[in-house]
């Protein structure tokens, strides 16, 4: 259905599209008018040590004060404090009865905290901010007697940011205006398609009525207009996603309010009209990626309730409420290849599109690498906002880890990792043997080269899952080739790159040994995590709640899963995961031809990847990786349902690169027997 199309039905249907809009914009501005302004006031206080620290505990020092030798840790037992529900019945009795938040100030390291009081009258918020900060170094004060501290060893409070004057909240308001409208627009886009469904259904029943001599009803005019196809639509998204830089997003909407996620969602809106009119139907055979993504939308509304239920603070409110926006984008994602995609050749197209765009992607990583700079800091759109306070170069060693357009080098690795299978199988493939060298194995030598370049042992696993995974099901000709170019090139790295190896080896080794400060940041969490997994098993604090500026980072998709969504996350996660394995394998198991089995092998190495990458970092909080992981695990689905209805075909062409594959069953079929001549009976 084409834009010309969709826009022919809205107009047809007016009397569905402009009432609902109309009471949109009215509840919009009741909201506006009825809804009061909340005034938010801040102040920052920081911890000083002691005079007389300078002698060390236990015997005469702070054991709050020198507890793991950082002041910061004083300050986060203060931040707990202030946060318990006794603190908080204090306050109450103290007049402070307006939500309020503490916690480390932004972009610090060293123990200062910021306090928030949010409310609707201004002169309360001011003098509840006053209250809130002299309480804060009377409990810092009672936390250090109550452990029976001299006072000449008393941590002191410093404000360094009296009380602000308040400031009116008024994006709080807007968003509640603009999500009444959007609903509203949204109910009377979809009402007007079920209309129009609804009435041609009735058109057709009486044409098919009629009787025979009855005059031909007349055919309406086809509006001209190029049809736009699921491929189209997810070719711009995969543009947005790989080419604007992944921190950059549409203010108000925090991480997931990216061009691409926004361009995917009305993606969805297409797809809704044109399945609403019987413009398109779900392949036979293509369910399964549906069928998981639904488990997980499950897992999140089950999530997003149980926040609604625990009395969460306002940022945790507006997470939950970003991470259905994710959600609605990872579906819209899935439908459009796995449902939306009815001819195998246009899912080839695809798929080949989003290989040379992460080419690119890698190409911008080497520029980073070789500069020591990241040329995502230099990309200003207007209209777009940064999502991430501060981007800085990070380093390891010697070296600068690049990210590209991605938001860390993490997630630049992971994303990399996820796609190098595709490029191979594209590279092997005969069909595309008529082309250069460059032009097949230019997306390989550029991805699979700029994974060791992060300095990551997430890109380095990653790249080591797809060798296992690949190159043991080739040919043994192919195979020592590949295992001679690995060493080639890893000769390469060590003389073009000098220490790049080496740095690398030994991030693998103090791994192993424990010894990397890295690792044991990263398991210290685990233990932390521990009390909110107890609170909440089942279904979690809710998607997008569990964030650093209010807790701290998991740096790993299961912990977090199981923070936001519970055990029933988990699981959907896990079948996720499951799913796209199972495509792969059984892409490669029915498939008739090599190139179809290797690029069932290409599913399966991709969704191992995502599976082993999750534990290394939080893999669904990067918006570049996510995209890439939904597209393949719905574009395996796609592919198992061409191979399972597949019809013998005419070969593999340019022209025709993806028939159908050959069914199995009819291969198996052995050809009819030539029927037997009489055998002639002798005369009598």
């Amino acid at each position: 259905m084409s834009i010309g199309e969709m826009a022919a039905v809205l107009r047809r249907r007016w009397y569905v599209m402009v009432p609902l809009t109309v009471i949109g914009l009215l509840a919009g501005l009741h909201l506006y008018r009825s809804v009061p302004v909340a005034y938010q006031s801040q102040s920052s206080v920081a911890l000083l040590d002691s005079t007389a620290v300078a002698e060390l505990a236990p015997a005469f020092g702070n054991p709050i004060s020198n507890a793991g030798g950082s002041l910061v840790v004083t300050a986060d037992v203060l931040i707990r404090t202030l946060s318990g529900a006794d603190a908080a019945r204090d306050l109450h009795g103290l007049g402070v009865s307006d939500p309020y938040t503490v916690g480390f100030a932004a972009n610090t390291s060293g123990p200062m905290l910021t306090l928030t009081v949010t409310g609707t009258d201004r002169a309360k918020v001011l003098k509840e901010t006053s209250t809130l900060t002299t309480f804060a170094g009377e409990q810092l004060n009672a936390l250090q007697a109550a452990a029976k501290v001299q006072p000449a060893y008393f941590v002191q409070t410093a404000p360094v940011v009296l009380p602000q004057t308040p400031v009116p909240q008024l994006k709080s308001r807007y968003q509640q205006v603009l999500g009444v409208i959007i609903a509203s627009v949204t109910a009377g886009f979809t009402l007007s398609f079920v209309t129009e469904t609804l009435l041609v259904a009735r058109r057709r029943r009486r044409e098919a009525a009629a009787a025979a001599g009855a005059p031909k009803a007349r055919v309406r005019r086809r509006l001209p207009g190029r049809q736009v196809d699921a491929t189209t639509l997810l070719s711009g998204y995969l543009g947005l996603a790989f080419f604007i830089p992944s921190n950059l997003t549409l203010p108000g909407m925090g991480g997931v309010g990216t061009p691409a996620n926004v361009f995917a969602l009305l993606g969805l809106f297409w797809y809704l009209a044109t399945w609403l009119t019987g413009r398109i139907r779900p392949a036979p055979g293509t369910r399964l990626p549906r069928v998981v993504m639904w488990l997980l939308a499950v897992s999140v509304l089950a999530s997003y309730l149980a926040n609604a239920t625990r009395g969460s603070i306002h940022k945790e409110v507006l997470g939950a409420d970003r991470g259905l926006i994710g959600l609605l984008v990872w579906v819209s994602i899935v439908v459009l290849v796995s449902a939306g995609i009815q001819d195998r050749a246009r899912l080839d197209v695809l798929l080949r599109r989003a290989v040379v765009m992460g080419s690119v992607v890698a190409a911008i990583g080497y520029y980073d690498f070789f500069t020591a700079t990241n040329i995502a800091e230099h990309i200003s759109i207007p209209g777009l906002h940064s999502s991430v306070a501060q981007i800085t170069t990070l380093d390891r060693g010697a070296f600068t880890r690049p990210r590209s357009t991605t938001a860390q080098p993490l997630e630049f690795g992971g994303m990399l990792a996820l796609m190098l299978p595709f490029a191979v199988q594209q590279a092997f493939d005969p069909v595309r043997a008529h082309l250069s060298r460059w032009r097949r194995w230019g997306p390989v030598a550029l991805m699979g080269g700029a994974l060791p370049l992060t300095v990551s042992r997430t890109s380095i696993i990653g790249a080591l899952i797809v060798v296992l995974v690949m190159v043991p099901r080739w040919k043994p000709q192919r195979r020592w080739t590949a295992i001679g170019l690995l060493m080639g090139s890893v000769a390469c790295f060590k003389v073009a790159v000098p220490g790049l190896i080496g740095t690398i080896t030994t991030l693998f080794g103090s791994f192993l040994s424990n010894s990397d400060s890295s690792t044991q940041a990263r398991t210290v969490k685990y233990s932390a995590i521990v009390p909110y997994l107890e609170e909440r098993p089942l279904f979690g604090r809710g998607l997008g709640t569990f964030t650093p500026d209010l807790y701290f980072f998991t740096d790993n998709q299961y912990m977090l899963t199981l923070a936001e969504m519970g055990l029933l996350g988990l699981l959907a996660l896990l079948a996720l995961f499951f799913a796209g394995i199972h495509q792969g394998g059984a892409i490669r198991r029915l498939a008739a031809g090599e190139s179809d089995r290797e690029l069932g092998q290409a599913f399966f190495a991709s969704a191992l990847v995502a599976l082993v990458s999750s534990a290394t970092f939080d893999a669904l909080s990067f918006p570049m990786f996510a995209g890439m992981f939904f597209l393949t695990i719905a574009a395996g689905g796609s592919y198992l349902g061409f191979i399972r209805r597949g019809t013998p075909g005419e070969p593999r062409t340019v022209e025709s690169p993806c028939p159908p594959a050959t069914n199995r069953t009819e291969l198996a079929q052995p050809d009819p027997l030539p029927d037997p001549q009489p055998v002639p009976q002798p005369v009598p």
